[in-house]
């Protein structure tokens, strides 16, 4: 699991302590890194740039994809089958976004995921 998330972390060139990092810091990077990458796509898109806009969707993707890899569905449960869902529902409104060059289903996305970050935030704090 953690060898999985860390290698997509790395991926998108993102400068931390990936390796000093904590199961639970682990996925927040995870998921900041996924926010960063949907708001540069969205920029991108705004400007144009459909080769960077494809690019950082596509890390965004990739992301968000090391999260779904990351949960334990048999401890997990419901919670977990229930962010698979979620995860997988990004993945797709992200490849609709990308076709249809819609910022909205950006933010929809990125929406998404800061909830759900908020709620992994709130777990170390409690």
């Amino acid at each position: 699991m953690n060898a999985y998330a860390m290698k997509q972390y790395q991926t998108v060139n993102v400068n931390a302590q990936v390796s000093e990092a904590d199961p639970h810091r682990l996925i927040q990077m995870l998921m900041e890194g996924g926010l960063q990458r949907i708001a540069q796509a969205k920029g991108a898109m705004e400007y144009g740039n459909i080769g960077l806009k494809g690019e950082l969707i596509g890390k965004a993707m990739g992301i968000i994809g090391g999260l779904r890899d990351a949960l334990d569905k048999e401890k997990g449960g419901e919670i977990a089958a229930n962010l698979d869902n979620l995860y997988a529902f990004m993945q797709q409104r992200l490849t609709l976004a990308n076709l249809q060059n819609d910022p909205a289903m950006l933010d929809e996305v990125a929406t998404t995921l800061r909830e759900i970050k908020q709620g992994w935030d709130g777990i170390r704090q409690s």
